[in-house]
């Protein structure tokens, strides 16, 4: 289930999609394309996040509410039943692309699927479906950002290369 991202970058990056589950970027797919999103900056957010965490332990003291062993629950019961990707800019930034590169491939079990670089930084990889990895016909699956293939999305995917 290991996925790369090889070609004409500086780095070639090995991802376990099997991981992604503990990455605080994943994405619920069951509302993504549904919500509206706004970009958020991981530093203010951080900051907000934080300055909440801070109030809350001045207001109820350092010991655990019991609402915060629900939340604990729910988020673990939501872990094992939803279905979750993951955006692959960052994965792919951290390849760092070289300059000269114009196309991103796809390469699915069954054969390839080009796209322009510019349009991959906007992927969003699927790696699990109703708490399920997606072993039939994965490990990933891959969707346009804008939701133009939430209804069919690109399946079988089991690596990527830059060129």
């Amino acid at each position: 289930m290991i996925v790369t991202i090889t070609g004409k970058v500086t780095y070639s990056i090995t991802l376990d999609p099997g991981t992604w589950i503990f990455d605080d970027r994943r994405i619920d797919m069951d509302t993504y394309f549904t919500s509206d999103r706004k970009e958020v900056d991981e530093d203010e957010e951080y900051t907000r996040a934080t300055g909440r965490f801070f109030d809350r332990e001045i207001k109820e003291g350092a010991i655990s509410p019991p609402t915060l062993n629900t939340e604990r629950k729910y988020l673990k019961e939501r872990l094992l039943t939803g279905s979750f990707g993951i955006k692959l800019e960052p994965f792919l930034k951290n390849a760092e692309p070289l300059h000269d590169a114009q196309s991103f491939i796809l390469i699915l079990s069954d054969g390839e699927i080009k796209i322009p670089l510019k349009k991959a930084y906007n992927l969003i990889l699927a790696f699990s479906k109703q708490g399920k990895p997606l072993k039939e016909d994965g490990p990933i699956h891959a969707y346009f950002e804008d939701g133009s293939n939430k209804e069919n999305p690109i399946k079988h995917v089991q690596g990527f290369r830059v060129e």
